[in-house]
């Protein structure tokens, strides 16, 4: 957790301010119960009113400033430890926004949400007990002995005995409830996973009425959370009670004592009153150092799981000599002798890809269920980088150019349209941040989108929801593209993009990107034959290898494979 206090270094001032402010509380209330001794032995004791008014007096105004202090040291406690939480929360995030998708694999989205909200928020409120408790505690508890024994050293006794039962109550209860708290924070890691899945998922688990089977795991997680906590609670629950009873106990002690001595003429009442006082206060101390026992251990696991995410250096980085900028853009892309493997796995996804596409030229992407159609697109944004062999862009390694200048010369359409709350207009924007209204629009219109916009009552200005569950699986499909479009970029991957759509819109659509992309590369990776007859150049995968190149003409005098797919989706009058 340590690691973690870089982030307090903006926050210093408001750091040194809380411990200041502290120390004057701790200061006025241990001077309390002396003032109120003073009172109690030279004012009541000798009917000296003028005494106990003066003194009184100064009581209030000692009370007054300790209760200043306590207001100023928890502001600023709060000021440093929200900065602290949003540095944190933003480290974490520009971190995660960096990592490929190697990491998000390795991590889980469901973690990394968990990782990002609650964890940090565990460490947050540790830290303003640290920064309020961290030196009152100690101090209290040293100041509260220092002058409990200045006021009867021999009635301090009682305290040598009382002190270390309480500690080792204390003990006892923070080393049972530690592996409790890090037990929680990964079950409900497991609990926002199956949340997530069950709301994502939401329309397969109707469509297989599989709600009860859902509610069953949610349950059976959710159970897991409760009875962890209850655990830690009853714990926790029976430290109070086990604290009182031993100060409760302390203050008998105290008194049946404390009598004695006064009887004999060793100890004034005043000075008892304000020996109890500070023995209170001593164990009040433990028990606040007792809490941080119980907290430090939860948020430390917490701190793991955080330094987990910072620590974790993304696989895909700039290279020191990075091209940021290229004074050939023209789009030309091409794979050399290029083998990739997902890590863990047992065989490549692809290997041995060569080809290439320039400007001008639609190159298709056809093969089976798991060929590696996909894998192989996403390594030209560089999504996952190569094993073996090169990509091109304009005769750069793509490893060599900088994720950013790479990623703004290309429109990327993936496989599962995904959209963002906001309007039809801040959607297709995303591609081009300052995109014109007419740009707008003629995406739109040339993606086959802005009819149905136009239908919808706002127009462009209609309200997406989240993860467009109000718009059609093809209306998604459409934005999408546009989204792409408005960019006009160098290269269009379009990652089986037209599936949702029926026939006649998507004949209706490549006819419109041929005029729109006429001088852009284009790679689409489709399953359906006819999406990709037209194609100049058609790349047939199978088991992860290049098993034809060619149109499709070439192709269906050349390739078994292709004549295989072109058979099974098309009838002989079709494909004559």
């Amino acid at each position: 957790m340590l690691k973690l206090f870089r982030f307090l270094k903006r926050y210093r001032l408001f750091v040194a301010l809380v411990l200041v402010f502290v120390f004057l509380q701790t200061l006025a209330d241990l001077y309390l119960p002396t003032l109120m001794a003073d009172i109690v032995d030279k004012g009541v004791s000798q009917g000296d009113k003028s005494y106990i008014w003066k003194i009184g007096g100064f009581m209030l105004l000692v009370a007054a400033g300790g209760g200043l202090c306590s207001i100023a040291a928890s502001y600023f406690s709060a000021k440093a430890a929200s900065g602290f939480g949003k540095l944190v929360r933003s480290s974490v995030f520009s971190q995660v926004e960096n990592y490929s998708l190697q990491e998000f694999d390795k991590l889980g989205t469901a973690s990394l949400i968990t990782r990002t909200t609650n964890d940090i928020t565990q460490v947050q409120q540790v830290l303003i007990m640290i920064l309020r408790m961290m030196v009152m505690a100690p101090m209290m508890c040293i100041g509260g002995i220092i002058m409990a024994v200045s006021k009867d050293a021999k009635l301090s006794l009682v305290l040598v005995v009382v002190l270390p039962v309480l500690a080792g109550a204390i003990f006892a209860v923070v080393r049972k409830a530690t592996p409790l708290f890090k037990a929680m924070q990964k079950k409900l890691d497991k609990l926002n996973l199956v949340l997530r899945e069950s709301l994502t998922g939401i329309r397969v688990i109707r469509s297989f009425d599989r709600i009860e089977h859902e509610n069953h795991r949610f349950d059976a997680a959710n159970s897991d959370v409760t009875e962890t906590a209850v655990k830690v609670n009853k714990i926790m629950a029976f430290m109070m009670p086990l604290m009182m009873l031993v100060m409760n106990l302390a203050t008998v002690a105290i008194l049946a004592f404390g009598g004695h001595r006064i009887d004999n003429g060793d100890l004034e009442v005043g000075s008892l009153m304000a020996f109890i006082q500070y023995a209170m206060q001593i164990m009040f101390s433990l028990l606040m150092m007792s809490m941080m026992f119980v907290m430090i251990p939860r948020a430390q696991a917490s701190a793991v799981r955080i330094n987990e995410v910072l620590d974790l250096a993304p696989s895909l980085t700039d290279r020191k000599d990075a091209v940021q900028t290229n004074a050939s853009r023209q789009g030309y892309v091409e794979f050399k002798d290029v083998a990739f493997s997902y890590p863990g796995a047992e065989e490549p996804a692809i290997s041995n890809i060569s080809f290439r596409a320039g400007p001008g030229e639609v190159t298709a992407i056809i093969g089976g269920t798991g060929s590696g159609k996909s894998t192989l697109l996403s390594l030209i944004p560089r999504f996952y980088d190569v094993n073996e062999g090169q990509v091109l862009v304009d005769g750069v390694d793509v490893k060599s150019m900088t994720q950013q200048h790479l990623r703004e010369r290309i429109g990327f359409v993936p496989q599962k349209a995904v959209l963002f709350t906001g309007t039809v207009a801040d959607n297709i924007k995303y591609g081009k941040e300052d995109a014109t209204e007419e740009e707008i629009k003629h995406a739109a219109a040339i993606a086959q989108a802005a009819d149905f916009i136009g239908s919808m009552e706002q127009g462009y200005d209609s309200v997406i929801a989240q993860g467009g569950s109000n718009v059609s699986g093809g209306q998604k499909q459409r934005l999408s593209i546009a989204r792409a479009l408005v960019r006009k970029p160098e290269i269009y991957l379009f990652d089986d993009s037209f599936s949702a759509l029926d026939f006649k819109t998507d004949a209706k659509l490549r006819a419109a990107l041929r005029s729109e992309t006429g001088e852009a590369t284009v790679l689409i990776v489709a399953q359906r034959v006819s999406t990709v007859m037209d194609a100049d150049r058609i790349i047939v995968l199978e088991e992860g290898r290049i098993a034809g190149i060619g149109n499709h003409r070439e192709l269906m005098a050349d390739s078994e494979v292709y004549r295989e797919i072109v058979a099974s989706q098309l009838s002989e009058e079709e494909i004559a």
